[in-house]
């Protein structure tokens, strides 16, 4: 339809009144289906009017059903301001044909709101100036699910449910819905309108090969799960994380919703881990599970009014952070985000200390690759192996020696041996063997005779056999044996 401006429709409301409108200037050329009007006379009013009335037939039955079976979802007032939270049609628009062109709606200040994406990440919240403070997400995530739950109650679904079509209002984080006439409704007699679009990202695992007139409650438990999800964690897809291989094929964020590649779970996801700055560790064990059962094949997804309650409990249970005013967490683990920004601020510093450092070639200073300085500390390590091999020798010497005349040097100690007992000898023998073999690998790398297998075998070897000559001799042990003889 052209433009409207000026143009009085007929206004047909849910108990069969009549009315007269006049449409006023064009306020947003809207979406798809239409564009918005002021109504004169009626400021708390718009009017959307369609493109066109190919449709009018099935827009009037569709809008008949909205009507007469809308959800209970009343403005409400906050700070003296009256905010209405979804644009449910008022009445229906005929022209003076009797065709169905469009319907009455209550204006809701889109001015006032932000798109639910909006408040997913930190940068955009600081550009937009909105609040920080955690538990207003939580707060938006509880709003969005008694509206779903609302409009579940009469039997309507939103099917295209996403953060980019869901608004809400940036003091209070209430709800703001629009474009209600692209839901799928719930007409008389289980008739149904189906809505028209729904959006990758957000399709449920077992809707991938259904159309929209297919979908319902299921879509909207899982989208919505999904948004909670967001809304928790600082924007994180469930479906998104980091691939355990680089040569793997990279799905899309829907392909791997198709294939239950869920990172956040009970069992780890074969395909990829989670996100490096996800809190969901710190999640209420509660949340966990609702989340379990939302993203893995076979499980019962919440319903909206589950998610409802389960997001009323924790805003009434949530833990003030000592360090920071706008954090707020779950558990005795203590507080994700600050967990979560101490590791990003960390890795930030490293990477940026990294960038700044001097360039390397297989841990060698670019710099330090002239011919010159190569020479320089080729002769440099050759000298120190040089070094280190003589030391060897020395340290392998004393080693022979020491434990060769072990038994002679336990002589004066013979006395205090005995009283200790052969247990607490072999005990001591064992912490020794071990002693030696940790030195023999702390060492290794730098001493070029520790390299070799055989030595350093023989070198263990040869200390055991001392050893228990020793303990033999200390403790006159074949003297003792004849003892115990028949």
């Amino acid at each position: 339809m052209a433009g409207a401006e000026g143009v009085i429709f007929n206004a047909v409301y849910a108990d069969g009144s009549f009315g007269k409108v006049l449409l006023g200037k064009m306020l947003n050329r809207g979406g798809a289906s239409g564009k918005i009007y002021s109504v004169q006379e009626r400021k708390e009013l718009v009017a959307k009017i369609f493109h066109n009335t190919e449709k009018s037939r099935t827009n009037r039955q569709k809008l008949e059903a909205m009507l007469l079976n809308k959800p209970h979802f009343p403005p409400v007032e906050a700070d003296g301001i009256e905010y209405t939270q979804i644009a449910w049609p008022e009445a229906l628009l005929e022209d003076e044909q009797g065709f169905c062109v469009g319907y009455l709606m209550p204006l809701i200040n889109m001015e006032a709101a932000v798109s639910l994406d909006h408040l997913m990440q930190k940068a955009v919240r600081k550009k937009l100036g909105l609040s920080e403070k955690y538990a207003y997400r939580i707060f938006a995530a509880y709003n969005v699910a008694s509206m779903v739950t609302s409009l579940h109650k009469c039997g309507h679904y939103i099917v295209d449910l996403k953060p980019s079509n869901v608004s809400v209002y940036k003091n209070n984080m209430l709800v703001a819905m629009v474009d209600c006439d692209g839901f799928s409704i719930k007409g008389e007699k289980n008739n149904r309108y189906p809505a028209e679009f729904v959006s990758e990202e957000y399709i449920y695992p077992e809707g991938m090969n259904l159309t929209c007139n297919e979908m319902g409650e299921e879509q909207d438990k899982f989208a919505l799960a999904v948004i909670i999800f967001r809304l928790l964690n600082n924007g994180i897809h469930p479906y998104s994380g980091s691939p355990r291989k680089t040569d793997d094929e990279m799905l899309t964020i829907q392909n791997r919703i198709e294939q239950y590649h869920y990172a956040y779970g009970l069992w780890p996801d074969k395909y990829q881990a989670p996100h490096p700055y996800s809190l969901h560790e710190y999640f209420d064990k509660d949340t966990l599970e609702m989340f379990e059962r939302a993203f893995t094949k076979s499980a019962k997804r919440p319903t909206a009014y589950e998610w409802q309650e389960h997001l009323w409990k924790l805003m009434h249970h949530l833990r003030q952070c000592k360090n920071n005013p706008n954090h707020v967490y779950f558990t005795t683990k203590g507080c994700g985000l600050c967990m979560t920004d101490d590791k990003f601020y960390h890795d930030m510093h490293n990477k940026k200390k990294q960038i700044m450092g001097p360039e390397k070639i297989r841990g060698i200073e670019v710099d330090n690759l002239s011919q010159e300085k190569v020479s320089q500390e080729k002769a440099i390590r050759h000298a120190f192996e040089q070094k280190m091999q003589k030391i060897s020798y020395v340290a392998i010497t004393f080693y022979l020696l020491f434990f060769g005349f072990l038994g002679k040097l336990l002589e004066p100690l013979k006395d205090v041996l005995k009283m200790m007992g052969i247990g607490t000898q072999t005990i001591l023998a064992t912490f020794t063997l071990v002693a030696i073999n940790k030195i023999i690998h702390k060492y290794q790398k730098d001493a070029p005779i520790l390299q070799n297998k055989s030595i350093t075998d023989m070198l263990q070897v040869y200390a055991l056999i001392c050893m228990i000559i020793a303990l033999v001799s200390t403790n006159e042990i074949s003297y003792n044996l004849l003892e115990l003889a028949p």
